[in-house]
């Protein structure tokens, strides 16, 4: 007969000692139990409820539980010590023991186990040939043991293992994985050996000392002392190294330490060593407070010995409320921007770290704002560094020392809306290089508007003026050193909205229909002879084609006496209101030609634009289908085209294509990304395809193709490329990757090789692919992105 015994965690408490039921009385019960229920007539359906009873952390005076011993045969002296021989169990909460014998010392709380014992703490299970514990303190030993952690399903065997607590062990002479065990013979992918590991899983972090890597059966590191991470949790420590190869800098080495200052503050500190260039320190530090937030980020190169200089940058952000302590002020709001970099060839050769390719205008803004009710104030000084290259020079745009703005706005006041935006800026550049006058400049927008809306549609009358004068350090051509100008606009917006019930390839749709008329006039003003510091052409799109002004910027007003007619049409899901398909065109007719032009620019004719076709499909999740389109119809050419599909089944599976055609550019060119398991294309079974559908996690092994590839029709060569192969084993992931960039269309290609393996639960070794994959490929994801520890209550026995 088994035996259950409850032993009170107050000492000097009485023992109960209860027979359990015999297994053929507990059948019985069982069965006249269903039995009754089948009878009964039926209940409302069993719903589950949160309990406290079943929570992840165990309460802190969890010592003064009862712990309960059960057995075939159980012997001792009350409240001195148990023995419980056959079947033996102890059980209080978060920690279950089975073995063969058990003496338990009620006087100390230590449990001694004779013969193979099985131990299950909070999740954490055990098993030994014998072992001891101290059961409140979850305090003592295992010989021979096998162990496997909750939190990231690793296991080993060791020659020992010395709990000192329920947060840390030291295993000793033991190993350490986390591919899955499987049956017969069976050799894990790697294995982490040592002579002594140390799991701390408070802070979640583990330290080896005297280990050995091995890969394959292969030792490929020794590491006379290493931490790695029990969960993604940071944490100080040397980061794996990153390894990379290009055809500019040769071999790259780089050992990155992370420091966790606190849990709002973090630095890393990457030495680096360049085979061709030499040795380069890097730095980063980022902070986070209640009411601020920044990063700073730097790097120096003592003698780069491809350039024969010094080389460094410096990057740094930050952002942040303070409170001015004044009554009816309130808070003010700061922003720091830095970008500085030592010279004009930086950008092409690090751009990978801290910069685009293409960037060669680099900010330094420092700016002060302050708001309240209608209001709003913004002073700012802004300076750039203009990075040159002697084949493609450009232009540097003007400082801003500084530039002061004010607002003051409303809306829906009376049905009105309207605002006053005044501005003043001090231009500042190399004359040599800007071939115009610095100056002074002060701007006045102001509008008012009185919107009428209503659910079919809406008219909006809105009057403009803008006045801009001028302080000119020199004189213009005919002698003038100032001007002043100021500009009204008038604009008529006006829309309706038809809907409708429709059905369309048997499925249930709401239409609409949406027509829009919008006039401008602007007088024209003579502006051609005044220099440009801050003013561009927008972009002619489905946005612009309904703004007021072509140009952005304070230096110049188009003149206009144009209407631009559009209609769209929608299908949209009436459960939901997702949109499934749009539909649009839209054109613009100038009643006079256009005057006002940017320097070297050309004024638009008389009579019809461009038109603008849009459409966009989104019929199904995984597909999407976007396609815009400016069409000349004097030449009977497209003057644009931009078209765009992606398919994206599931996870782990998706390909975009994007067409762009610019013929005033004379720019055409084709742009696919893609991540999609091998398997599909290779005729695998349907059971590995559903497991690479959830990201691998077997020891099969699952392929994955993944890249992004830029090629230029009209140059009939491929620009930026990325192409690479994963393959995902369950416990490790292999990853190499080809890439190639151009900085500038004059320079050579940047060609460099990334190859990573990612050991699943110890490290990551080799190049920072992860990084250049979601940089490149649109909608890539991680073949193991962070999920949340399983429950304690998962391996419950």
């Amino acid at each position: 007969m088994h035996v259950t015994l409850s032993i009170p965690a107050v000492p000097g408490a009485c023992s109960v000692c209860r027979a359990a039921l015999p297994r053929w009385a507990a059948a019985a019960l069982l069965a006249g139990s269903a039995a009754a229920q089948q009878s009964a007539p039926s209940a409302a359906p069993l719903e589950l409820r949160a309990t406290p009873m079943l929570a992840e952390k165990l309460s802190p005076d969890g010592s003064q539980s009862p712990t309960f011993v059960s057995g075939e045969q159980i012997t001792g002296r009350a409240n001195l010590e148990t023995i419980v021989q056959g079947q033996a169990e102890l059980r209080r909460p978060g920690l279950t023991v089975h073995g063969v014998k058990m003496t338990y010392d009620q006087t100390t709380n230590i449990v001694t186990f004779d013969g193979p014992l099985q131990v299950n703490a909070q999740g954490n299970r055990y098993t030994a040939t014998e072992g001891q514990l101290q059961v409140d303190a979850f305090e003592g030993f295992f010989l021979q043991p096998t162990y496997r952690f909750l939190a990231n399903d690793a296991h080993g065997s060791a020659d020992r293992i010395d709990v000192l607590d329920p947060d840390r062990a030291t295993i000793l002479n033991g190993n350490y994985t986390t591919c899955r065990r499987e049956d017969g013979d069976w050799r894990p992918a790697w294995i982490l050996r040592a002579k002594r590991i140390d799991i701390d899983r408070e802070e979640d972090e583990g330290h080896a000392e005297g280990a050995v890597l091995e890969f394959k059966g292969v030792p490929i590191l020794p590491l006379p002392a290493m931490s790695f991470p029990l969960s993604e949790r940071r944490r100080s420590g040397w980061l794996p190294p990153t390894i990379g190869l290009d055809n500019k800098s040769g071999l790259d080495l780089s050992v990155p330490y992370y420091w966790n200052i606190a849990p709002n503050r973090d630095a890393t500190f990457t030495p680096q060593v360049m085979q061709r260039r030499g040795v380069n320190a890097q730095g980063e530090f980022r902070y986070l407070e209640a009411n601020y937030r920044g990063r700073v980020q730097a790097s120096y190169m003592p003698q780069d010995r491809l350039r024969q200089r010094d080389r460094w940058s410096l990057f740094a952000q930050h952002s942040g409320s303070y409170d001015t302590g004044l009554a009816g002020i309130g808070p003010i709001d700061l922003n720091i921007n830095l970008n500085r970099v030592s010279d004009n060839n930086y950008w092409n050769d690090f751009a990978r770290e801290r910069m685009s390719s293409t960037t060669r205008l680099l900010v330094n803004d420092a700016a002060i704002s302050w708001a309240r009710g209608d209001f709003s104030f913004t002073a700012r000084a802004s300076k750039w560094q203009t990075l040159q290259d002697v084949a493609a020079p450009i232009v540097p745009p003007y400082d801003r020392l500084p530039q002061l703005s004010g607002r003051w706005a409303r809306v829906d006041d009376g049905g009105f809306d309207y605002s006053v935006d005044v501005d003043f800026t001090r231009f500042r550049a190399d004359p040599t290089l800007t071939r115009q006058p610095n100056a002074d400049r002060g701007l006045l927008r102001a509008q008012l508007a009185r919107p009428f809306t209503r659910p079919w549609g809406f008219f909006t009358p809105k009057v403009q003026l803008h006045a801009t004068t001028y302080r000119f350090d020199r004189e213009l051509e005919g002698g003038a050193n100032s001007a002043n100008l100021t500009i009204p606009t008038l604009s008529l917006d006006s829309g309706l909205v038809f809907e409708r019930d429709a059905n369309y390839f048997g499925r249930a749709l709401r239409q609409t229909l949406e027509p829009r008329v919008m006039y401008v006039y602007t007088p024209y003003r003579n502006q051609n002879h005044l220099p440009n510091y801050d003013t561009g052409l927008y972009d002619f799109n489905f946005a612009t084609i309904w703004a007021e002004n072509s140009f952005v910027g304070g230096d110049r007003v188009i003149d206009n006496n144009l209407i631009t007619g559009g209609l769209t049409t929608r299908l949209l899901d009436p459960e939901s209101g997702r949109e499934l398909l749009r539909l649009a065109v839209a054109q613009r007719y100038r009643f006079s030609g256009q005057r006002v032009v940017l320097p070297g620019g050309t004024p638009n004719s008389p009579g019809w634009s461009d038109i603008m076709f849009g459409a966009s499909l989104n019929w199904n999740p995984r597909w999407s289908f976007d396609t815009v389109v400016q069409y000349n119809p004097d030449t009977r050419r497209s003057m644009r085209t931009t078209i765009h599909a992606r398919y994206s089944p599931g996870p782990y599976r998706t390909v975009g294509v994007a067409y762009r055609n610019q013929r005033d550019l004379k720019s055409e060119s084709i742009d696919l990304g893609w991540q999609w398991p091998l398997s599909n294309l290779i005729g695998k079974s349907k059971e590995n395809n559903a497991r690479q559908s959830k990201g691998g996690n077997s020891c099969n092994g699952a392929w994955y193709s993944m890249g992004r590839l830029n090629y230029s029709l009209s140059d009939r060569k491929v620009v930026d490329a990325v192409v690479g192969f994963e393959y995902d084993a369950g416990c490790w992931i292999g990853r190499i990757a080809l890439e190639q960039m151009h900085s500038s269309t004059t320079s050579a290609a940047t060609r460099r090789v990334m190859f990573q393996l990612e050991l699943v639960g110890l490290s990551r070794l080799g190049s920072n692919l992860l990084s250049t994959l979601r940089n490149h490929i649109p909608r890539y994801q991680n073949l193991r992105e962070p999920v949340p520890p399983p429950s304690r209550f998962t391996t419950y026995d």
